[in-house]
């Protein structure tokens, strides 16, 4: 089960056309930081592009899970971006990803940011999830579909 206040509709943009890999984290950064003072989009893109620099986080059928720990959060956030076009992401099976939840953790969260990456990873894996996510055409539809309404 995903946190309470993890994702919002605000953290949520869907049917985007972003052209590259590091569009779309910077793209994810200006979202996580969206309603958070003590966060600055720059900052959350950087920490993305060097967790990204250990390997890419792209988990195959188009999904990627950029995700980071940083100082500035009391709990941890997430965003969920859908793209029109798939983008050239390093995946392990070559396809383009066109579906990004990005995860960000307090710091000293390891076995939250383990659990939240394991529960996201594992609801990636459902098919029927994936092609329900593509359809989405609101954010109170992929809230829903998330389990967070």
């Amino acid at each position: 089960m995903l946190p309470p206040d993890f994702i919002n509709a605000g953290r949520i943009a869907r049917g985007l056309e972003i052209a590259s890999k590091k569009r779309l984290l910077e793209t994810l950064a200006r979202l996580l930081a969206t309603d958070h003072p003590g966060l600055e989009p720059d900052a959350v893109f950087e920490r993305l592009l060097e967790r990204e620099r250990l390997g890419s986080t792209g988990l195959g059928h188009g999904i990627a899970l950029p995700h980071a720990r940083i100082k500035a959060i009391p709990q941890s956030l997430g965003a969920f971006v859908s793209l029109t076009q798939g983008v050239d992401y390093d995946a392990a099976d070559g396809e383009p990803v066109d579906l990004a939840f990005a995860l960000l953790v307090p710091e000293t969260a390891t076995e939250e940011h383990l659990q939240l990456l394991a529960e996201l990873a594992g609801r990636f894996n459902d098919p029927e999830l994936r092609r329900r996510l593509r359809q989405a055409d609101n954010a109170a539809a992929i809230l829903n579909l998330f389990g967070v309404a």
